[in-house]
C-alpha cells in the first residue's frame, strides 16, 4: 500500500513538473525615438521676487494734541508738502505769541541798555561818572543781548512746534489707511498716523547666486542697454507686466548662509499697478546666442538627483531561443546628462549627449540599460504631421520662451 501511494507522489510531481513551463522572456520593448539637435531659443531665467517701495515712512506726530483735521483720501496719491493732518494748534498757536512778545520786550530792553552804555561811555571821557556805573551799564547790555538772543530761540521753537501741529507729505507718493480718526489724541513720536511709500518707479528685489554676482555687476554697467526685454515681471495673475525694468542696486555683501546676495530693479509705474509687497516672478531673458541641445522634458529619469536619458545604440544581441546564436539589436543605454533651464515641455541639455543622437521618447520608466527596444511605428502622443513619429520638441512656453525666429 505504502508502494502504491509513492509511485502516485512520483507520477504528480513530474506531472506538474512537465505542466509548469517558464514564460517566455519579455520581447523588445516598443518605443518611440527622438533626434537630438541644437536649436536657437529665448527664454527666461525666474525668480521668486517682492515688489519694494524705494521710499516709505511712518508718519508720526513732532507735538502731542488732539487730531483736529484729516486732509487726504485713504490709498490715493498724495504730493510732497501736501497737508494729511492737523493736530489742535490753539495751544502752540498761544506759545508762538507769547513767544513773541517776549522778543519784542527783550528787544526793548536792549535797546535802552544800548543807550545807556553809550552815554555813560560819553561821559566816561570826561571823567564825568564814576567807572563802576559805566562797567555795570555794561553788563546790563550783554545780559540784554543774550536775553534777546533767548527769545529769538523761545520764538523759534515756538514756530517750529505751531509748524509740526500740521503734518506733510515728506515726499510724492501713495498714502495708506489712517491710523487715527478726528479727535483722537496722539503722542509724540509714539502714536503711528499713517504710513506714506513711494510708488513711481517701483522697485523689484530677488536673490542671486554669488557665482552670478560677476554677470549680474555687468549688466548693471551697461551690458543691459544692449538686450531688449532683459528684465520682465510675471504679476501673480500671471499675466506680463507691460513696462520693463532695470539694475538699480546690487546689495553690498554676500550671505554666507546661503550664498545669496540680494539684486534690485526699478519698473516704471506710472499707472500705480505695482504696489509694495507684492508677490511676483521676475524673468531675466536669456542671453546665450549660440544654438543649445534641446529634448523634451519626458525622456529624462530622475534617479538620487541626478538625471538620465537612454541612447537608442545598434548592437549584437543574443538570441532568446538559443544563446549560442546572435542577431542585430537595438539596445537602450543609460547616460548621465546635465539639465539646463527647463523650456515648456522641453528641457535643455548642457553636457552628456551630443547632437544626432538618438534617445528614447516615452516609457523610460521601464527601461534599463541594456532593454532591447524596437522602434514604433504609431507616433507619439502630441506628434501630429511629424514624420517618422519622431517628436520635434516645442520651444515655446507660458512664460515667453519661443524660438528665436519668432522674435522677427
Amino acid at each position: 500500500m505504502r508502494k502504491r501511494h509513492f509511485t502516485l507522489l512520483i507520477a504528480c510531481l513530474l506531472f506538474a513538473a512537465c505542466g509548469s513551463k517558464k514564460p517566455p522572456p519579455p520581447g523588445p520593448a516598443s518605443v518611440n525615438l527622438y533626434t537630438v539637435k541644437k536649436q536657437s531659443v529665448l527664454y527666461y531665467d525666474e525668480y521668486p521676487a517682492n515688489t519694494v517701495a524705494l521710499s516709505q515712512v511712518d508718519l508720526r506726530p513732532e507735538v502731542a494734541g488732539y487730531i483736529t483735521g484729516i486732509f487726504f483720501t485713504e490709498g490715493a496719491h498724495v504730493v510732497k508738502g501736501q497737508k494729511l493732518y492737523e493736530i489742535d494748534q490753539r495751544l502752540y498757536q498761544e506759545n508762538y505769541d507769547q513767544a513773541k512778545a517776549n522778543l519784542k520786550v527783550a528787544e526793548g530792553n536792549q535797546e535802552q541798555a544800548q543807550q545807556d552804555a553809550d552815554r555813560y561811555n560819553y561821559l566816561a571821557s570826561y571823567d564825568a561818572i564814576a567807572k563802576q556805573v559805566l562797567d555795570h551799564a555794561v553788563i546790563t547790555l550783554k545780559n540784554s543781548k543774550s536775553s534777546v538772543a533767548a527769545a529769538e530761540q523761545a520764538l523759534k521753537m515756538a514756530a517750529t512746534n505751531l509748524t509740526y501741529s500740521v503734518v506733510s507729505a515728506p515726499f510724492s507718493g501713495t498714502i495708506g489707511f489712517s491710523q487715527v480718526k478726528l479727535g483722537n489724541v496722539v503722542t509724540v513720536g509714539q502714536t503711528i498716523l499713517n504710513t506714506i511709500s513711494t510708488d513711481d518707479p517701483m522697485a523689484v528685489d530677488f536673490l542671486i547666486s554669488e557665482k552670478q554676482l560677476t554677470h549680474y555687476e555687468q549688466l548693471k554697467n551697461g551690458a543691459q542697454q544692449k538686450i531688449d526685454s532683459l528684465f520682465t515681471i510675471r504679476l501673480p495673475n500671471d499675466s506680463i507686466y507691460a513696462e520693463q525694468g532695470k539694475i538699480s542696486v546690487i546689495d553690498r555683501a554676500v550671505d554666507p548662509q546661503t550664498g545669496t546676495i540680494r539684486v534690485r530693479i526699478e519698473f516704471p509705474n506710472s499707472h500705480y499697478i505695482l504696489r509694495p509687497g507684492l508677490s511676483c516672478v521676475l524673468r531675466v531673458h536669456n542671453q546665450e546666442a549660440t544654438p543649445q541641445l534641446i529634448v523634451p522634458s519626458r525622456s529624462v529619469v530622475e534617479l538620487m538627483g541626478e538625471y538620465f536619458v537612454f541612447l537608442a545604440k545598434d548592437s549584437i544581441a543574443r538570441d532568446k531561443d538559443d544563446s549560442t546564436k546572435t542577431h542585430p539589436a537595438l539596445l537602450a543605454i543609460e547616460r548621465k546628462v546635465q539639465l539646463g533651464q527647463t523650456v515648456a515641455p522641453n528641457v535643455i541639455i548642457k553636457s552628456g549627449i551630443s547632437a544626432g543622437d538618438k534617445i528614447v521618447l516615452d516609457g523610460v520608466q521601464s527601461l534599463r540599460t541594456g532593454s532591447e527596444i524596437t522602434v514604433s511605428k504609431k507616433p507619439p502622443p502630441g506628434a501630429k504631421g511629424e514624420n517618422g513619429g519622431q517628436s520635434k520638441p516645442d520651444s515655446s512656453q507660458s512664460n515667453g520662451a519661443k524660438p528665436d525666429s519668432a522674435k522677427k
